[in-house]
């Protein structure tokens, strides 16, 4: 058996009658029973929240590639292309 040890927990009011309900219905034995396996629960959602940050990060890091130098911005060229491409698509919805 592990090694047990005791800690204070501060619950609200209806936390508390919430857990004495669910042992005086016969669910749980003791209040700390249901504590504990909360404290499980959290723990194994936890660790997936870790797989999945650690999958993320690895998948991240596969697609990371070194980025061209930017190129200064050219804001008369910038602006005949928006038009050029609002042109075309006027052409797409009247013809």
């Amino acid at each position: 058996m592990p090694d047990i040890q005791k800690i204070s927990v501060a619950v609200t009011g209806e936390q508390l009658a919430v857990l004495k309900a669910a042992v005086e219905a016969g669910e749980y034995a003791t209040t700390s029973e249901i504590i504990r396996e909360a404290i499980r629960d959290w723990q194994f959602k936890r660790k997936l929240r870790q797989e999945d940050i650690k999958r993320l990060r690895a998948s991240i890091g596969m697609r990371a590639r070194p980025r061209p130098a930017a190129k200064p911005l050219d804001s008369m060229s910038c602006r005949q292309e928006a038009q050029k491409r609002l042109a075309e698509a006027k052409k797409g919805v009247t013809g």
